[in-house]
């Protein structure tokens, strides 16, 4: 590779890593090629992108980008995957999928939301992580919960006081 295809290299996998707000570097060395295959379309039916990078010229990308990745460089060593996701756990759920009949690929580490984690350990932990979109049904669903309260309360009360006046009325009859 010559210095300017390198350079190249650097320069997309910077674009990338600023594009991404969602960041893996996985292990998959040892699979043999059905089981890259396989994890591939994995990776494709989750929206997931999967890319085998050198480590110097990713750690360069890393250097340059406007990131902070805190140690996650210091997990360049050996063979490195990039998975680019939109969703915070979205590749830690390909990962452990893939993980139940194979014991690749290892996590070496994420950048999620300006968030770094490093190491195999913080799989599930990842996997856990809830999504923007979520989170933000979480909140709606919050917020909406105290007036289905509110609305209940006043039919169930409606409910006993038109059953009162109906007794009441039936009583004078």
């Amino acid at each position: 590779m010559t210095r300017e295809e390198k350079s190249q290299v650097i320069e997309e996998l910077t674009a990338q890593l600023a594009d991404n707000a969602n960041i893996y570097l996985a292990d998959i060395s040892g699979l043999n090629a059905g089981s890259t295959s396989a994890l591939r379309r994995a990776c494709f039916k989750a929206n997931v992108k999967l890319a085998v990078v050198k480590n110097t010229l990713l750690e360069k990308a890393m250097e340059a980008s406007d990131k902070e990745f805190g140690d996650l460089p210091t997990t360049l060593k050996g063979n490195t995957s990039v998975m680019y996701s939109e969703t915070g756990n979205a590749p830690a759920k390909v990962i452990q999928a893939f993980r139940k009949k194979s014991e690749k690929p290892l996590l070496k580490g994420a950048f999620i939301e300006e968030a770094v984690y490093i190491g195999d350990d913080q799989l599930d932990m990842l996997v856990n992580i809830k999504s923007r979109e979520e989170l933000i049904g979480d909140i709606i669903g919050l917020l909406q919960s105290p007036a289905k309260n509110v609305i209940s309360a006043l039919q169930s009360s409606g409910g006993k006081l038109a059953g009162i006046i109906k007794t009441l009325s039936e009583k004078e009859g």
